[in-house]
C-alpha cells in the first residue's frame, strides 16, 4: 500500500513506523504544521491513515472525496457531523471509523450485547484508566462500550458521582474515567447481581497493539468496495 498517515503525535509516528517495517510505502505525514497537503493536491496514496486533530478532519474527508482515496480514522472526541461526513464518504471509497483497533477491545464489544441480555437487570458500571496526557474522557473506546451495551439510548449515562445524588436507578450506567502515569488504556464493565459480581476488562499493554490493529484494518479496507465499513465488518463478517 500506498499510504498518507494524517497526524504525526505518538500514535502516527508508530503507525509509521509499523507501516514501513510491513513493507509498505509512506507517502508523506500530515499534522498541523503542514496542513496545506491537503488542499489541492491530487491522489497520491491508495489510504488516509488517520490519527490527527478533530479540527484536521475535515480536510482529511474533503481530500479523500476529491481524490478517491480510501480512509481509516481512528480520530478521537469528533463531532457527530464530522462522524457523518465519514461515512457519507462510503458513496465514493471505502472507509471507516473505529474509537479502538484492538482484536481484544473489537472483540469485548462483539460479546457485550450477549452478556447484557443474559445479565437483563443487573446494575451495569463502566470504569476506563489512561495515562495522564490524554486529554479527553471519557475515553471513544468507552462510549464504543457503552453503545455496544446500549444500542437504543434507553439508559442514562451518569458520569461520576457526588455529593448526595440519590438511589442508582435501574435505567442508567455510570462511566468513570481514571487518568495517571503511562496506563496505555484499561477498560472495565462490571455488572452487579443480587450477592454476585461479574467483570469483564480489557487491558492494553503499549500502544502497539492498537497499532497493528490499524494496519492489519487498512490492508484489508484498500481492496474492499467503495461502503462504510466497521470493526466488527472487518473482523467478524
Amino acid at each position: 500500500m500506498k499510504v498518507i498517515i494524517t497526524g504525526h503525535g505518538r500514535m502516527g509516528q508508530l503507525i509509521e513506523k509499523t507501516i514501513i517495517a510491513n513493507g509498505h510505502e509512506v507517502v508523506t505525514c500530515v499534522d498541523l504544521d503542514n496542513a496545506d497537503y491537503l488542499n489541492g493536491t491530487e491522489k497520491t496514496a491508495d489510504i488516509i491513515i488517520d490519527f490527527s486533530n478533530p479540527s484536521l478532519v475535515d480536510a482529511v474527508v474533503a481530500y479523500a472525496k476529491r481524490t478517491g482515496t480510501a480512509l481509516v480514522s481512528g480520530t478521537t472526541n469528533i463531532s457527530e457531523d464530522q462522524l457523518n461526513s465519514i461515512k457519507a464518504l462510503a458513496s465514493d471509497v471505502p472507509c471507516m471509523w473505529a474509537s479502538n483497533f484492538s482484536l481484544g477491545v473489537n472483540l469485548f464489544m462483539h460479546i457485550l450485547p450477549e452478556i447484557t441480555r443474559i445479565l437483563e437487570g443487573w446494575d451495569i458500571e463502566l470504569t476506563e484508566t489512561h495515562h495522564n496526557k490524554k486529554v479527553d474522557a471519557p475515553s471513544g473506546t468507552a462510549k464504543s462500550l457503552i453503545d455496544a451495551i446500549d444500542p437504543n439510548g434507553e439508559y442514562e449515562r451518569v458520569y461520576g458521582r457526588e455529593g448526595n445524588c440519590g438511589a442508582r436507578t435501574k435505567k442508567e450506567i455510570g462511566m468513570h474515567a481514571l487518568r495517571g502515569g503511562t496506563v496505555a488504556g484499561e477498560h472495565t464493565v462490571s455488572y452487579f447481581g443480587n450477592d454476585e459480581i461479574f467483570e469483564i476488562t480489557h487491558k492494553a499493554s503499549s500502544r502497539q497493539i492498537f497499532v497493528d490493529g490499524v494496519c492489519v484494518t487498512a490492508a484489508k479496507l484498500v481492496d474492499k468496495a467503495p461502503g462504510y465499513y466497521t470493526m466488527e465488518d472487518i473482523l467478524f463478517a
